[in-house]
């Protein structure tokens, strides 16, 4: 499969008025075209950093990103971002959300109406399409907010925790809807997430990220046959292989933070 995404040496660094703070050191990561990835880690570990240096929104201090070959110099329209923030228009109706980028791009009211009425159909939203986002629930917001960006067709979709607010039964819903539209679709995914249970019920590929400076501490790919059941034994040897990483960072975490307060 040919490379859609990527990264090559990547370091970003943060600049405050007391110190200067690592946030990812040599990040190398190659994504092939239609590849569903995982970053997960604990907080501090620079998933959302990478995330967001890929979507353009911050820039690398050193190193490369491309997508299809193309340096990542700041946002575009082949990366569509779904936020755990849902950033809706509160004043605009679903189908008015939905319709919103295509109508900055031009096109006619015949092809909005005819895109808009399949995601509807799609993320199972026509009976909501004139309500406004504060009269939804937040699984329904977060299926606009998705329904938003397919709407401009990106080929690559970068997604932060965009279901870690939801309650467990909405998740799993949303993460079956998702893996539908995925397959159909044949998007590259790359999906920040806490859950290891998550990461692998969705994930071809965990990318499993250090504390900071962030890097990549494992790199798997996820063996397993769709729909994947969380209580098999197979999901669970990987699940315990998986903790035990993270929980050596969030150690690394905890140690650090005992540090500072001991300094200060």
């Amino acid at each position: 499969m040919s490379v859609h995404i990527d990264v090559q040496g990547v370091n970003k660094v943060f600049a405050t008025s007391e110190r200067e703070v690592v946030a990812l050191k040599d990040i190398d990561l190659q994504i092939p075209h239609g590849q569903f990835v995982c970053l997960l880690g604990p907080s501090g570990c620079g998933k959302s950093t990478l995330l967001n240096a890929i979507a353009g929104f911050s820039l690398p201090t050193s190193g490369t990103l491309t997508a299809d070959s193309k340096a990542i110099t700041g946002p575009g329209p082949d990366r569509g971002m779904v936020f755990q923030e849902y950033a809706l228009f509160p004043w605009m109706t679903v189908e008015k959300n939905i319709a919103f980028g295509l109508e900055i791009k031009g096109q006619s009211k015949a092809q909005i109406a005819a895109t808009v009425d399949k995601l509807l159909e799609m993320l199972s939203l026509s009976d909501f399409r004139s309500r406004y986002p504060k009269d939804l629930s937040g699984g329904m917001r977060q299926r606009v907010a998705i329904a938003r960006v397919l709407a401009l067709d990106s080929p690559i979709m970068l997604m932060d925790e965009p279901f870690g607010a939801l309650d467990a039964l909405t998740r799993r819903n949303l993460q079956d809807e998702l893996l539908r539209i995925w397959a159909e679709l044949k998007k590259t995914i790359i999906f920040v997430t806490h859950s290891i249970e998550e990461a692998i019920y969705l994930a071809d590929r965990i990318v499993v990220m250090t504390y900071r400076p962030g890097t990549v501490k494992r790199d798997i790919l996820v063996d397993l046959p769709r729909l994947r059941d969380p209580s098999a034994p197979e999901f669970n040897a990987l699940k315990r292989e998986l903790g035990m990483l993270v929980m050596e960072e969030q150690q690394r975490h905890h140690d650090a933070e005992m540090k500072l307060a001991a300094v200060d």
